[in-house]
């Protein structure tokens, strides 16, 4: 399993790379997307944040790739807004790929950040798929996600496991160190340096996953 997080450039001739690149400071926040019944065309429903807000629906209004377009509720710089279009091209990219489309996308000056979780496999599927699309794409990271057994050994999980179950982690701990030691019939230096190597790959596996702030590292 792998994780990646992919910028996608929007071709200029679509709606949204037309519109996001004409107004720059504009954030679309694709927050639900689903095909038609025919399948060539995109129901969506995002959050536009700009100052200009009236000028982005009128551009959105006026474009041949939108076929409708509902204002569900608007303030002064942002906007709920669902839409009907053409050229649902990203969406088709994700559905071929048979990736679940992980929401919300955002979209600001013609660029998509896409972040997707799935087998290597279908990663390979995706890029193909936005390549025939005429998406060009940067890969801003990925990273593999090794099984979780993987990274324990069968007597580490079980040794893991133990611990927990008898509150050795709970706050306050139910179960000393010593307790553990005697119920599993090893010294307490043993039991410790053991607990040591699982927690110390644990925490370096949870340290490089996604979400994870590099700065509180």
């Amino acid at each position: 399993m792998a994780h990646a997080k992919l910028v996608v450039d929007l071709p200029p001739t679509t709606w949204i790379g037309e519109v996001s690149a004409a107004h720059p400071e504009a954030v679309f926040r694709v927050l639900a997307a689903m095909p038609t019944e025919e399948a060539t065309a995109g129901v969506g429903l995002l959050e536009l944040t700009s100052q200009e807000q009236q000028s982005v629906l009128t551009a959105m209004e006026r474009h041949h790739g939108i076929e409708d377009i509902d204002v569900l509720q608007a303030g002064d710089s942002e906007a709920l807004v669902q839409f009907e279009t053409t050229q649902p091209f990203l969406l088709a990219a994700v559905r071929n790929s048979m990736i679940p489309l992980e929401l919300p996308v955002k979209i600001v000056a013609g660029r998509a950040s896409l972040e997707v979780t799935a087998a290597q496999s279908r990663l390979s599927e995706l890029t193909s798929q936005l390549e025939s699309f005429g998406l060009s794409y940067e890969v801003e990271f990925l990273r593999q996600s090794p099984d979780s057994s993987e990274l324990l050994t069968a007597r580490q999980r079980d040794l893991l496991a133990t611990a927990v179950e008898r509150g050795y982690y709970d706050t306050p701990r139910a179960c000393t160190l010593t307790e553990l030691a005697d119920e599993l019939d090893l010294a307490k230096s043993t039991l410790s340096e053991r607990l040591h190597r699982i927690e110390g790959r644990v925490l370096k596996e949870f340290a490089s996953s996604p979400g994870v702030d590099a700065r509180t590292r």
